[in-house]
């Protein structure tokens, strides 16, 4: 492995610990590293309108009465080049004396394409772009997928028996999977930016939706799709710590007014069928900065949200067990009258997690 190579790879490992705190921003890291090849400064992006992994680092090599004159700096994303909530981090490594920048990759923000790269080279900083590009672009998936794209990257989480059961013909479902797989579960909904569910699952579990197994430091947001506004009042995640946000296609006043005494945010989207119009709603939480949306929902909802092309990954517990005829299934998608109709997969990594087993599939657009 290259030089470039190890301290890119401690430069991703800073970022990870931005997983749980920098939405909406992107999850980077930074190390810097002096003429003599000793780690000077490290840091990873905060929370936003905090310092940036850049700043973070210069910060710390401050702080232990190092110079940062000359030396390199390794940052898994371009350094931003635009005035937002803190300055640019290319005018920051300028102003310190850094000679060579390695980035990871290019941000695809339009506000910053390619000009942080570009306003470092003119101030004579040499910049090599491409060490950890894959790593990189995995821990910021929904980032760049909402940059390029408008659109959150859709995760749906299911937990299910080997032959696909999500519960039992009589609604008994906790628990299929083992604990373990339930904390997992809540690393996933940890890094989201918000967790998706339908009035069915909220009406049936009463579901709080949020991060208990892992500590961190923000609760994602909570939404619910609604069509005709039958959530209680007193539902445990009209109580969640961000502000519920609730799309429906009810005209319903009277409910929507108490709705929004309690802080929910209640959003009308109909569609022609007088059902929620789910396209329209991811390309609105896309305006709302939401990068990565964490799907926990029944059947109907999830066989919806499939079909219509609008789920990206599928985050699935199995339970080596076997409960057979006449259960609930993951997504109601058929009936189907040929293969082809199916949803198709990619396997992109399978784990075991306690006795279970943890696939983790992308959807294969056609």
């Amino acid at each position: 492995m290259t030089d470039h190579a190890i301290y890119m790879q401690e430069a991703l490992g800073l970022a990870a610990q931005a997983l749980f705190l920098s939405n909406p921003n992107p999850r980077v890291g930074c190390v810097l590293v002096d003429a003599q090849g000793r780690v000077i400064g490290r840091g990873f992006t905060q929370q936003a309108g905090g310092p940036h992994a850049e700043v973070m680092a210069l910060r710390d090599a401050a702080a232990q009465g190092h110079s940062t004159e000359g030396a390199t700096a390794y940052v898994t994303l371009e350094p931003c080049a635009h005035h937002g909530r803190t300055g640019p981090c290319c005018d920051a490594l300028i102003a310190a004396g850094v000679q060579q920048v390695v980035g990871a990759m290019t941000d695809p923000n339009p506000l910053v394409a390619g000009q942080g790269f570009a306003r470092l080279r003119a101030a004579g900083v040499a910049v090599q772009v491409g060490p950890g590009a894959t790593e990189a672009h995995e821990l910021n998936i929904g980032f760049f997928h909402r940059m390029q794209r408008g659109l959150p990257w859709v995760r749906l989480k299911a937990a299910a028996s080997l032959d696909g059961a999500t519960a039992l013909g009589n609604g008994l479902s906790q628990w299929i999977t083992s604990p373990a797989a339930r904390d997992d579960g809540h690393h996933w909904r940890a890094r989201a930016c918000a967790v998706l569910t339908g009035i069915g699952t909220v009406l049936a579990d009463d579901p709080q939706l949020n991060v208990r197994a892992v500590a961190t430091p923000r609760q994602p947001q909570v939404v619910v799709v609604d069509s005709r506004l039958r959530i209680p009042l007193d539902a445990k995640v009209l109580r969640a710590a961000s502000a519920c946000i609730i799309y429906t296609s009810s005209t319903n006043q009277p409910k929507i007014e108490a709705l929004q005494a309690l802080g929910t945010t209640v959003i009308q989207l109909p569609n022609t069928q007088g059902q929620v119009d789910l396209a329209a709603m991811v390309r609105d939480l896309a305006q709302r900065q939401i990068n990565e949306l964490h799907v926990e929902a029944g059947a109907i909802l999830n066989g919806a949200l499939l079909a219509q092309g609008l789920v990206d990954e599928l985050l699935l517990y199995l339970a080596p067990q076997l409960l057979g005829l006449g259960c609930r299934g993951i997504a109601a998608l058929g009936p189907l009258e040929q293969l082809s109709q199916g949803v198709a997969l990619q396997l992109h990594d399978v784990a075991q997690v306690g006795p279970d087993l943890r696939v983790l599939a992308r959807c294969v657009r056609g």
